[in-house]
């Protein structure tokens, strides 16, 4: 039989996997494909904490693989090339896939599947990614939902998925010696240096790892509506890596969660889980999300041009420990809580001015949960430019914030040691503690910049966006 190719992409789990279904529902024999692509116009090359993870999650799922009698092909280049490629090489009757929402895969996988149908090649893709597609939650006119609590209501309020496709126990592998590339010659790990030590102690990339951080998490769900702002307390649930890189799907949560008993958190949960959804509709509607803001207002924002301000930023060099604390957690392990995200990149769009655009590349360097609809939507929520924004004139105070969500410094002193031996009062604010207390954090910074006047500097440039 002729044999059909399953292309792995942000999906690379056996359950739940309505491509890999499909691939197997005749009984064809299959080649799992992974393709490295940095080369299609317009994609956003992985940064170096996601290419990180994608190494580990591809050695992880080349093992699942091989027990149930599959292997996994790896091939690097431009995708719409090696696919058809390797649909001609193998004789393919077909090549499925889930689909991706950024810009870049939407036109690629458009491209492919043309190219593939001309040669007489089947092509079929599958929502494998998301609970609900993009155009399937719309308004009563018709439109693209703009704000979150209204596109929840309508979309996910009372609606549950259907359940979730087991793994297969076997697979029918195309019998051909298919030539792979060898995983390490792709270099994804860093090697000289080497700075991913703090990553390997904090993750274990990998679809069994994703369901037992799940399993983890049910477990404490209890706890998170109450503790999910304290980035001290282990209560959120560190799966977004994993779901980036589809080593557990959407619906695998939801039916997980739902399946607990009726409660607060369980509801909080879901809805976070709506966000990622909105932000993908929000991407879906409006390609230009990651470099442009969708309030066109924001276009002549005076941002600021400080090099050394943003580098500052970066190393957790600002004297305000509850950012520093953050940044520094983020380049450790390639991570950060969401409450402190949410304080950083204020802080870096309204008290120092920077553009929101050079953060989230930040972050996409940076996170192993770097996803492109995220990361975008969540720093135009930041900056006050996005269709679902906190207004610009809401400025958080890194001191208050951090006073508010980490009172005994129990976060800030796990990241800023510096500031181990700073008592409780003084912990958000060490520039105010008497000096035979500062002479014992004298390595730690001044705060780079005056709260207040940052704040009348930030408001000012906002108010001159709409003067005449």
């Amino acid at each position: 039989m002729r044999p059909v190719i399953c292309w792995f992409r942000q999906d690379l789990r056996l359950a739940d996997n309505p491509a890999l279904a499909a691939a197997q529902a005749d009984g064809s024999p299959i080649v799992a494909l992974f393709v490295l692509d940095d080369e299609t116009p317009g994609i956003w090359r992985a940064g170096g904490a996601s290419r990180w993870w994608l190494h580990h999650s591809l050695q992880s799922l080349g093992d699942s693989l091989e027990e149930i009698g599959g292997s996994l092909v790896l091939r690097r280049g431009r995708a719409e090339s090696v696919v058809c490629g390797l649909a001609d090489e193998m004789g393919a009757k077909a090549v499925v896939w889930n689909r991706a929402y950024e810009p870049y895969a939407i036109e690629r996988d458009k491209r492919l599947k043309a190219a593939l149908l001309a040669r007489g090649i089947g092509a079929e893709s599958f929502g494998g990614s998301l609970l609900r597609e993009p155009w399937e939650v719309r308004t009563a006119a018709g439109t693209p939902f703009k704000v979150f609590t209204p596109y929840w209501r309508a979309g996910f309020a009372q609606w549950q998925p259907s359940p979730p496709l087991p793994a297969p126990t076997s697979l029918r592998s195309a019998l051909a010696d298919i030539e792979s590339e060898n995983l390490a010659d792709w270099n994804l790990t860093p090697s000289n240096p080497d700075w991913s030590g703090g990553l390997r102690t904090a993750w274990h990339p990998g679809e069994p790892s994703a369901q037992f951080q799940l399993s983890g998490f049910l477990a404490r769900l209890s706890e998170y509506a109450g503790s999910r702002d304290a980035p001290a307390a282990a209560a959120t649930s560190r799966l977004s890596p994993h779901l980036h890189f589809g080593e557990i799907s959407p619906r695998q949560i939801w039916h997980a969660v739902s399946s607990q008993p009726p409660s607060s958190s369980a509801e909080k949960f879901l809805s976070e889980i709506g966000w990622r959804e909105f932000s993908h509709h929000l991407l879906f509607y409006n390609p230009q999300l990651p470099h442009a803001p969708l309030d066109p207002k924001f276009a002549a924002f005076p941002w600021s041009s400080d090099a050394e301000k943003f580098v500052r930023w970066t190393r957790g060099r600002t004297g305000f420990p509850i950012v520093d604390a953050g940044m520094r957690e983020l380049w450790a392990t390639g991570w950060m809580h969401n409450r402190v995200r949410m304080i950083g990149a204020s802080f870096l769009v309204k008290q120092l001015g920077v553009d929101w655009r050079r953060g989230a590349e930040w972050f996409w360097d940076t996170l192993v949960d770097a996803d492109l609809a995220n990361n975008s939507a969540s720093w135009q929520w930041v900056a006050g430019c996005g269709t679902d924004a906190a207004p610009f004139f809401r400025i958080f105070n890194p001191v208050l914030q951090g006073e508010k969500f980490d009172p005994h410094g129990a976060y800030v002193r796990r990241w800023v040691p510096e500031l181990q031996l700073m008592p409780d009062e003084f912990i958000h604010k060490p520039w105010t503690a008497p000096s035979e207390l500062r002479k014992g954090a004298k390595s730690y910074p001044e705060p780079i910049v005056d709260l207040a006047a940052a704040r009348a500097r930030a408001l000012e440039a906002y108010r001159s966006l709409s003067a005449p």
